[in-house]
């Protein structure tokens, strides 16, 4: 079992998912949080997103993408900027499908449920092929 434990560890894509459990834990506490204090829920949905953003990048560049981290410089800028775009790609998803869902009279909470499946997927394939592609740390 440890040694698959092991291999598992070894996976991007596993590794990817455990950072994105991270910072969905701290997107989704800021969301509700947002939420039970009257905002908006398309509001409340981008400021819990933009705080996962963030710690998705700290998880992701230091435990999921270590191979291919841009050491310095402009290649590092380039890569964190990319990452940038990503995630304002995966908060327009998120943002629309939360917003969308409260307009058609969806609790924001289910709305939310089906933005995190759509976001991610479309920033787990921007991550992999552009952002932290194998070449990117050169």
């Amino acid at each position: 079992m440890l040694a698959t434990l092991q291999q598992l560890r070894r996976v991007v894509l596993v590794r990817y998912l455990g950072a994105s459990v991270i910072a969905l834990g701290c997107d989704m506490a800021s969301f509700l949080a947002l939420l039970s204090l009257g905002l908006a829920p398309g509001l409340a949905a981008a400021a819990g997103y933009a705080l996962g953003i963030v710690v998705h990048w700290l998880v992701s560049s230091r435990k999921v993408f270590t191979g291919s981290v841009a050491a310095h410089g402009t290649a590092r800028t380039r890569q964190k900027a990319l990452f940038v775009v990503s995630a304002l790609i995966g908060l327009g998803v998120t943002t629309a499908i939360v917003s969308g869902g409260a307009m058609l009279g969806l609790d924001p909470r289910l709305a939310k449920l089906v933005a995190i499946g759509a976001s991610f997927t479309i920033t787990w394939l921007l991550r992999d092929v552009v952002v932290f592609r194998k070449d990117a740390a050169a």
